[in-house]
């Protein structure tokens, strides 16, 4: 394989996914050996797409294809990355809970409060995965944003603003533009890497070696 090096890594990643979850426990245990810095970027990514309403709420009543066969072997390969990764999770699916209004939240954050956006982000990740709490619910957010520092009333103020939906369609549709159909998925530069890859992967992928 050919030397690059990419300095910027793009995370496309939805907050009820356990692979996004276990895939950013593998982004840390990379970035923990790497000496050079590089620069982490977020990009929402609607995981209930096919189930997401004009008005932004889910029909749980859509049928998505997915059946007790497929929840059974998805649970089998959460629970086989999160020995790999030494990562203790509280509950290895989450087919009911909706993140579209944490991601309104971060993806604000990300764009005003750059320097507290990580910790709103890796918060709400280990509230739902670490804690079991239910992320879809406004006060959890309120708790998470406060850990983070993000201003008082921060979630309030962004849930009570249609532009903070706007906005999130947004970003879903340019994932979409991109042709990311699954999540998580690594990008640097034109490469990309879908999945919960082990550390040594995330490395090839950034540095082509």
């Amino acid at each position: 394989m050919s030397q690059r090096t990419s300095t910027q890594l793009t995370v496309y990643a939805d907050y009820v996914c356990p692979f996004c979850y276990l895939g950013y426990a593998s982004l840390d245990s990379y970035l923990a050996e790497r000496e050079e810095p590089l620069s982490l970027s977020w990009h929402p990514f609607d995981l209930r797409a096919s189930q997401r309403q004009p008005d932004g709420t889910i029909d749980h009543d859509v049928d998505t294809g997915k059946d007790d066969e497929y929840y059974e072997e998805a649970r089998k390969n959460v629970e086989q990355l999160a020995d790999q990764y030494e990562v203790e999770m509280v509950q290895n699916l989450s087919k009911d809970i909706d993140s579209y209004d944490a991601q309104r939240v971060g993806l604000r954050a990300s764009d005003e409060y750059p320097e507290r956006f990580d910790a709103f982000h890796r918060g709400v990740f280990d509230a739902l995965w670490e804690e079991g709490r239910d992320i879809g619910d406004q006060s959890v957010l309120a708790s998470v944003a406060s850990e983070a520092e993000l201003p008082e009333a921060f979630v309030a103020e962004t849930l009570g603003d249609d532009a903070s939906a706007d906005r999130l369609d947004q970003a879903f549709a340019a994932a979409q533009s991109q042709r990311i159909t699954g999540v998580p998925t690594f990008v640097a530069g034109e490469h990309a890497a879908r999945g919960a890859v082990p550390p040594e992967h995330l490395r090839r992928l950034v540095e082509g070696a």
